[in-house]
């Protein structure tokens, strides 16, 4: 069976055009990289690539920083070698992705009336949660962002929420290992965020302290989808109503994502996965 990325086999006359094309001998190794990556069972060195690509290893070092740019594979670790990375997961999980929102909308709305807050969607985008919808609380005091403006993912609950989606090695090459502060809460290096998204991957479940906003918290999860890619619905609200209320925002949010979950599969005709909880997967 042919894999994911993997070419066609050449005849003498596709090589011929090859060598007046050498954008398509790029992409062709470039796929030969990502397929071997997608074949093996754990990370590869460069040298290794070079030895399943039958392409020289400063070839593979060449393409696999550019691929490295774009997200699509991580960086050679010190003591390691290349993953998958992160913007595949994405660009994957793209297709048939405005249908689906579209089926959530009425459980934001239910949700948002259940407990008179706003509550958010968002999809992550490269290194930023971005908003997708959104359903407002009838308060004079609320929290409100625009659709389509997109937040940090280190000091969001929807983006530690969609963070959690993602196993640990993953994380550094997508945002790095230190980050400026928003407020004097805002978590500022990768350890402090790693042991939270190991809770919020036992939980399910995401905050933001004011972290993102002084005076604004938040609860998030997330929802997974049945193309595999996920969406994060979030509780912004403020933190006077925020402090106290945590564990009954969290099992509204619970209950709301598991209903929207099975929305989503219905709709695909997608089996259940049983036991599991929204944000706890690490299939991605």
């Amino acid at each position: 069976m042919r894999s994911l990325w993997q070419v066609p086999t050449q005849t003498a006359q596709d090589h011929g055009r090859q060598t007046r094309q050498p954008g398509i001998q790029v992409i062709q190794r470039a796929a030969a990289i990502l397929d071997a990556l997608h074949a093996a069972e754990a990370s590869l060195s460069l040298g290794q690539l070079a030895r399943e690509t039958g392409l020289a290893r400063s070839t593979v070092q060449r393409i696999v920083e550019a691929l490295q740019h774009v997200g699509w594979v991580t960086p050679p670790a010190p003591n390691g070698g290349v993953l998958l990375g992160p913007g595949l997961t994405e660009l994957a999980a793209t297709g048939g992705r405005p249908a689906q929102l579209a089926i959530l909308h009425p459980h934001l709305e239910r949700l948002s009336t259940e407990i008179n807050e706003t509550v958010d969607l968002s999809i992550r985008r490269h290194d930023r949660a971005l908003f997708v919808d959104q359903v407002t609380a009838d308060q004079r005091l609320r929290a409100v962002s625009a659709v389509g403006e997109t937040f940090p993912l280190h000091c969001s609950a929807n983006g530690k929420a969609l963070l959690a989606t993602l196993p640990d090695p993953l994380i550094e090459p997508l945002i790095g290992t230190s980050f400026a502060p928003l407020t004097n809460r805002t978590i500022t290096t990768l350890p402090a965020l790693l042991g939270q998204l190991t809770e919020t991957r036992a939980s399910g479940v995401a905050y933001d302290r004011e972290e993102h906003s002084t005076g604004i918290c938040a609860v998030g999860r997330v929802v997974p989808t049945p193309d595999g890619g996920f969406a994060a619905v979030s509780i912004p609200l403020p933190a006077q109503r925020f402090y106290g209320n945590e564990k009954t925002l969290a099992e509204a949010l619970g209950q709301a994502c598991q209903v929207m979950q099975l929305a989503l599969a219905s709709q695909a005709g997608a089996p259940q996965l049983p036991g599991r909880h929204p944000g706890s997967t690490l299939d991605t």
